[in-house]
């Protein structure tokens, strides 16, 4: 072997920091480099893709090529793509459960670290779908691993306000979620025709939530955040349901008749046996265009009501989390697919939104949900 050869070991550490870019995982601890060719200076790397479609097979080649050809020695890096077997597809998949194929909601279990909340208002408008894409990039911006769950059946809006264009991938039976801005997604709008109306009834609806959490391989999130359908409906009770720990993050704007439904939506979590963690004002001012002052276009007050309201039926602690102004910009990041917070991160409305994120992200879970480790004795 020449002297200048690359080394079989550090390119298999090269190859080793290579991540798959939507498991998140070196692609060496998923298996899915099937041989490794030296000849001189140049290195045959064979790799096997999760499905033969996959959407990430140019970025996944792009890695590999850059990984390999910073190993010293090594002039020229030949990759060829080829496709998991089923036995290895049912592998992987065993593999990413932890060792067991058995379907499981990883929120619900005792030992989970990831912060859930439901982003829940009374009434459609109120700007509920705008607070969570933009929550959840700004904590993606800050180095957290957060996903998004379009819970929202009927009115899905996520993946479009997230910039989302590309479909999740299979496999077994579990999905591979896009990501934009850092952000994980899923949502029932990916897999609908075009503009289709979704028609499904309470059951329908418990499914699917359930399977966006059970089947979606959402790795190691710091956060979770549910874009909830506006009300009181089955999706709200499923989620409390599926996952105990959740909580509760309720919009609303300043205008009464949004503030009285807007309680509603809160005070379901006596039912619900939920904890809800504050109350954010959407809308609450609008800069005047004249004069340094503000405007209050939808009234004022709305949302200390509101978590005043909560505060005295819930019997905890129900904060006014924040009042964001009125930003068209908000509006326009919307359509765009790039949120507020990361177009113009120094705006007054994205400082505001990202103070909340660090609120969130930086709470303690509840102990709802989790096992205290106790054992039962026998008083003596």
């Amino acid at each position: 072997m020449s002297a200048s050869r690359p080394g079989a070991d550090a390119i298999q550490a090269a190859l080793a920091t290579v991540l798959d870019p939507e498991i998140g995982r070196p692609i060496t601890e998923l298996d899915m480099i099937e041989s490794v060719r030296v000849t001189d200076d140049t290195v045959d790397v064979v790799v096997l893709l999760t499905v033969s479609g996959c959407p990430m097979r140019e970025e996944i080649t792009s890695r590999v090529e850059r990984a390999v050809t910073a190993v010293p020695g090594v002039r020229s890096v030949r990759v060829r793509l080829e496709v998991m077997s089923a036995e290895q597809r049912a592998a992987l998949h065993t593999k990413l459960r932890g060792g067991t194929a058995t379907r499981s909601i990883p929120f619900a279990q005792p030992g989970s670290l990831t912060r859930v909340y439901g982003v829940a208002s009374g009434k459609g408008g109120v700007g509920k779908s705008s607070v969570t894409v933009n929550l959840a990039a700004s904590m993606a911006r800050s180095g957290l691993s957060v996903g998004v769950l379009d819970a929202d059946i009927y009115g899905h809006s996520i993946p479009r306000m997230l910039g989302v264009d590309r479909l999740p991938t299979q496999v077994e039976k579990m999905i591979m979620p896009p990501q934009a801005h850092g952000v994980k997604v899923i949502s029932t709008g990916m897999f609908t025709r075009g503009n289709e109306p979704v028609t499904w009834r309470g059951p329908m609806l418990h499914r699917a939530l359930e399977q966006f959490l059970s089947d979606v391989f959402w790795g190691d999130l710091d956060v979770l955040l549910l874009d909830l359908p506006p009300g009181t409906g089955d999706i709200a009770i499923s989620l409390a349901q599926l996952v105990p720990s959740s909580e509760l993050l309720v919009v609303t704007t300043p205008q009464l008749a949004a503030t009285e439904v807007a309680e509603r939506a809160g005070t379901v979590a006596v039912q619900t046996r939920q904890n809800v963690v504050g109350v954010v004002e959407n809308m609450a001012w609008l800069p005047c265009p004249h004069c340094a002052g503000r405007v209050d276009v939808f009234g004022s007050g709305g949302g200390a009501a509101v978590a005043e309201r909560l505060t005295r039926v819930l019997g905890h602690d129900v904060p006014l989390l924040a009042q964001l102004p009125i930003d068209v910009r908000l509006r326009e990041g919307g359509d765009s697919g790039v949120p507020l917070v990361t177009a113009d991160p120094d705006c007054e409305a994205s400082k505001i939104l990202r103070e909340v994120a660090e609120r969130l992200s930086s709470r303690s879970r509840g102990l709802a949900g989790r096992s205290l480790g106790l054992t039962p004795t026998r008083r003596s």
